[in-house]
């Protein structure tokens, strides 16, 4: 008998070219199956809920955050009720950090941590040694740094919110603590002012740009940009 099984990614070779092999080696060692994988946008990666997909499709890669969302609402099922305590085990022991264990709630392990994903900093060291600039070590030097016209980050909605969490931590206090607010007060408006002052000095154009559009931009030729914070 016959299996076929249709998957859901996102539509960047690091969300689909893996599937594509993964599921491909799959179908050699198992003949009866073959799995076929669609693609859609980041932004619906990020944005689209899972009830509009799990009628259609038998795999999904999911963004993170609708992880918990899985759990609460049962949409999908328990992996550690259906893989083998021993891969499980594996799993757990390979994960780069806390990966595998962020996609756990409710005693459910709502997917696998089939990669890992964190904001650092990342520069063109051509570009900033063609100016004869360092590599920013305060924020005081990305601010200066901003100033020239040198410095993107991704801006669009869900990535400035994800910068407003990062900049109320870089202030000594966790989102999502306490159950009346997200942050204080004090360390909410200060991590917007903060956020506001480096938007201010760069290009209108980061509110538009997600993660990979703001690599995308840095790695063109004749681009000034040559620093992400």
């Amino acid at each position: 008998m016959s299996i076929l099984l249709k998957g859901m990614t996102w539509n960047h070779t690091r969300g689909y070219l893996p599937m594509v092999a993964t599921s491909q080696r799959y179908s050699e060692l198992h003949p009866e199956v073959q799995i076929q994988w669609e693609k859609r946008s980041l932004q619906q990666f990020a944005d689209m809920p899972l009830q509009q997909l799990v009628d259609a499709y038998d795999l999904l890669v999911i963004d993170h955050p609708w992880a918990g969302y899985a759990a609460e609402q049962g949409v999908l099922l328990p992996l550690n009720l259906t893989l083998s305590a021993a891969y499980m085990q594996d799993q757990a022991e390979g994960t780069v950090g806390a990966s595998h264990a962020s996609y756990q709630f409710h005693d459910r392990q709502t997917a696998l941590a089939i990669d890992a994903a964190t904001p650092v900093a990342s520069w063109r060291p051509d570009l900033l040694a063609a100016s004869d600039i360092g590599v920013p070590e305060t924020w005081e030097d990305v601010l200066a740094l901003a100033g020239t016209g040198k410095v993107a980050f991704p801006a669009i909605a869900i990535d400035s919110l994800m910068n407003f969490y990062m900049f109320c931590l870089a202030l000594g206090e966790t989102p999502f603590l306490n159950k009346e607010y997200i942050v204080s007060r004090e360390t909410g408006i200060l991590a917007l002012d903060k956020l506001r002052e480096l938007a201010a000095l760069c290009s209108g154009e980061i509110f538009g740009r997600n993660p990979i559009a703001t690599y995308e931009a840095m790695a063109a030729d004749g681009t000034e940009l040559a620093y992400c914070p």
